[in-house]
């Protein structure tokens, strides 16, 4: 009870409750709160860590920034409740919602224009001519909207497949490794209807997310980054519940040395053999694939085919047989 009276009493205020509703479009550092409600930084500092410290809001540090958003899952709940309780019409909540539609549109622009002057090559998908459309439309194929569950993108990049897949899930997180990935996701998440989407900083091989937390995960044009693949398949699969689906996108194999050299790929490619040993080995299932066969897998073919597998975690039962049997 007394956790429920802190948190009521810490929103019982005016400024903390026009931060809820701020966080409610997503992560906002101070310095964007200071700029939409024209209040002092210490004045807000205070505010949030009142906020945090009561659990209705989360504090994520990437570097030298902090970000402040609401909490994922049940944890989030309650503000959630109270942001949806808050009149639509009110003068205040609309003065601070057109203050931050104007300090998003300068962040996205910022983070593009950081991009296009350092040159960086970030859409992996466009840089090497790939089928972007069809891979989306596979990828819409694989997560049914029927069951909406919690959604982890890893090495989300600039945030897509989390835009793609929001109207399909309840909530979503991606995490990436570059805070300069992040910007550009957090401008794309500004969106309408995809407050339920969050980004973090995060090392896929070390998730900061508890075991069995996620319906689905996806490993989207990753994987041939990673110096370790095994290492964040089984990452993937501790974060994912029982019967919850890996999906992983990436490039079949090939003999383009140039991509190695040129645009640091650490594989050339995969093949089925080789992701379906990296799924088993973590307690996935790869039979589970789109057609319910071992070896079914999606191709998307290109002028590098992509290819789709997918795998589900298994129950603890089903794992200890299956050991049992390779035993």
């Amino acid at each position: 009870m007394e956790r429920l009276l802190s948190r009521l009493r810490a929103v019982a205020e005016p400024t903390r409750l026009r931060l809820l509703a701020l966080a409610a479009r997503g992560s906002f550092c101070v310095m964007e709160f200071t700029e939409i409600l024209g209040q002092s930084q210490p004045r807000l500092s205070r505010h949030l860590k009142l906020l945090c410290d009561c659990g209705l809001l989360d504090r994520l540090r990437e570097g030298a920034n902090v970000w402040f958003a609401l909490p994922p899952g049940d944890e989030g709940a309650l503000a959630r409740d109270l942001i949806a309780r808050l009149p639509t019409g009110d003068a205040i909540l609309e003065s601070d919602r057109r203050q931050a539609a104007r300090v998003l549109a300068e962040r996205a622009r910022i983070a593009s224009e950081s991009f296009r002057v350092k040159g960086a090559d970030w859409d992996e998908m466009r840089a090497l001519d790939l089928p972007a459309r069809a891979v989306e439309q596979a990828l819409l194929t694989l997560v049914p909207d029927d069951a909406p569950g919690r959604l982890l993108d890893i090495g989300t990049g600039t945030g897509r497949v989390l835009e793609l897949l929001a109207p399909r899930v309840r909530q979503a997180l991606g995490v990436d490794a570059s805070k300069a990935m992040l910007a550009l996701a957090r401008a794309r998440l500004a969106q309408p209807g995809l407050a339920h989407c969050a980004v973090r900083l995060a090392d896929m091989y070390r998730l900061p997310l508890a075991d069995a937390s996620f319906d689905t995960a996806v490993l989207q044009m990753v994987l041939h980054y990673a110096e370790d693949p095994a290492g964040a398949v089984a990452e993937a699969a501790r974060v994912l519940r029982p019967g919850g689906r890996l999906i992983i996108i990436d490039l079949a194999s090939h003999a383009r040395d140039d991509l190695v050299s040129k645009r640091a790929h650490r594989w050339p490619g995969f093949s089925d053999t080789g992701v379906h040993q990296l799924l088993t080995d973590a307690g996935l299932d790869p039979g589970d694939t789109p057609g319910n066969a071992p070896g079914n897998d999606m191709t998307i073919p290109g002028p590098l085919d992509v290819r789709i597998w997918c795998a589900t975690r298994m129950h603890a039962a089903t794992a200890d047989a299956s050991l049992e049997h390779v035993n």
